[in-house]
């Protein structure tokens, strides 16, 4: 990718804060402060490999503001990761602990890898070495990451105890979504896709939903489409359609979502830290589970993830990668709800068109900071020494999706946006207030005039 389409990804997220500035009470100065990311590193990571080869990775990482609090925000291993998808990234995990209302700032990295390309010892020393470069730049008082795309709690888990080797003392509080053992939250597992779930809850009870008549497609079963589909399969909703990196299956009747979770978690190749089989295993349909009857004949479809955007569904979930609704298929899409699980599935041209249809978005920035969310609540228990119950930390995130969601819903109906806008304009009024309780111009200039 071009350094031009790099810098774009970071540009249109910008788009939306200047979109969204409109409706906040925000200061002029707040407003161009957040145009820029406060810090931004990157690294060069020395690997040796298993063959005794030695190979070098690129890797970034990103603190866009710390005016609210640290910055947090996910460590992603991915081949596509770029310094200008990593600052948007950054960008919005700023709006996105705003907009949750908790004292963190936003902050991002990734390292520039095909995990599934790596042994398990490969992994951890590239983790480990990732580490080892950015350990000044971060710190439970400065950056504090957690896992993202292909990385998970183990990996955290080597890259907490790298961190605290360097400092000569445990630091669990220097990374969140860790193991349960190593200081990790119970309930941080499926916080994200959780979070999405109870912002549909919501939605549930404003349109007198009912479940079973409720038809769903999920692009990207990784950990948070995974869970957001299992919640919703308990309820009742039917999962017709969902998809992995390797293609998708659509099935009207409905799929069997636990199944399907237990065929994609069955590990069969390179390390076992990875979810590396496809939903697409029946050799004659595709499906999860054979929904073939004993004549060999397909009741389910195999689908492309291009194909799963625009069925004829009630919500749309993306929860795979950014950049997945844009201005080339915006117009295709025919679901009348979106719920983005993954971070920046829509392009801000795409909103326009999404918007145009009568579309209702429920954006990232909302719908998936759950993970974020119960983050700080596995930093607050570090910090404490508590270990909360599954059944609390359900209770709190449960609580405060909900009231940001009807917060943001209140304001999308007074003031005729759609919900993007109003999630960004919550968010900027919190990082506003922070930044302006600081001293702008409007005060400083006030302060000279009356002497």
């Amino acid at each position: 990718m071009s350094q031009e389409r790099e810098g774009e990804i970071f540009r249109d997220a910008i788009r939306r804060l200047d979109r969204a500035a409109e409706f906040a009470a925000i200061d002029g100065e707040a407003l161009e402060k957040l145009r820029h990311p406060k810090a931004v590193l990157q690294v060069s990571i020395p690997v040796r490999m298993d063959d005794g080869s030695l190979r070098v990775f690129q890797g970034f990482r990103v603190r866009h503001d710390d005016t609210r609090g640290p910055t947090k925000g996910g460590i992603r291993f991915h081949p596509d990761v770029n310094l200008g998808e990593v600052q948007a990234l950054a960008f919005w995990m700023a709006c996105k602990c705003a907009v949750v209302g908790i004292p963190f700032g936003g902050g991002k990295g990734g390292v520039v890898v095909n995990p599934k390309e790596l042994s398990r010892m490969e992994l951890e020393r590239l983790s480990r070495g990732f580490i080892e470069q950015i350990a000044d730049f971060i710190g439970p008082e400065t950056d504090v990451p957690a896992p993202d795309v292909y990385t998970n709690a183990m990996i955290m888990g080597w890259m907490m105890d790298e961190y605290s080797k360097i400092r000569r003392q445990r630091t669990p509080g220097v990374i969140t979504g860790k193991p349960i053992p190593l200081g990790g939250s119970l309930g941080r597992e499926d916080a994200t896709g959780r979070g999405a779930y109870y912002c549909i809850k919501e939605l549930e009870r404003l349109n007198g939903w009912e479940p079973k008549e409720v038809r769903v497609a999920v692009q990207g079963f990784g950990n948070a489409g995974q869970h957001v589909s299992r919640l919703l399969h308990a309820d009742g909703y039917r999962i017709v359609a969902i998809s992995d990196s390797q293609g998708g299956v659509f099935r009207e009747a409905g799929l069997d979502i636990p199944n399907a979770i237990a065929l994609k978690t069955q590990r069969k190749s390179v390390a076992d830290v990875y979810y590396t089989r496809s939903v697409c295993d029946c050799p004659v349909c595709g499906c999860v589970e054979c929904h073939c009857d004993p004549q060999g004949t397909a009741t389910g479809a195999v689908i492309t993830n291009e194909q799963l955007l625009e069925l004829d569904v009630d919500i749309l979930i993306p929860a795979a990668l950014e950049n997945q609704i844009t201005v080339e298929n915006a117009h295709r899409v025919v679901a009348p709800t979106i719920v983005e699980v993954a971070n920046g599935p829509t392009t801000s041209d795409a909103d326009d068109i999404l918007a145009s249809n009568g579309t209702l978005v429920v954006p990232d920035i909302l719908a998936n900071a759950g993970g974020v969310t119960v983050s700080y609540f596995e930093w607050v228990q570090n910090r404490a020494g508590l270990s909360w119950s599954e059944d609390e930390v359900h209770e709190r995130l449960e609580q405060i999706m909900s009231r940001e969601f009807l917060a943001i819903h209140e304001m999308m109906t007074k003031r005729r946006i759609d919900m993007r806008t109003a999630a960004y304009a919550h968010a900027l009024n919190r990082i506003s207030q922070a930044i302006e309780a600081q001293g702008t111009s409007s005060y400083f200039s006030a302060s000279r005039s009356s002497g």
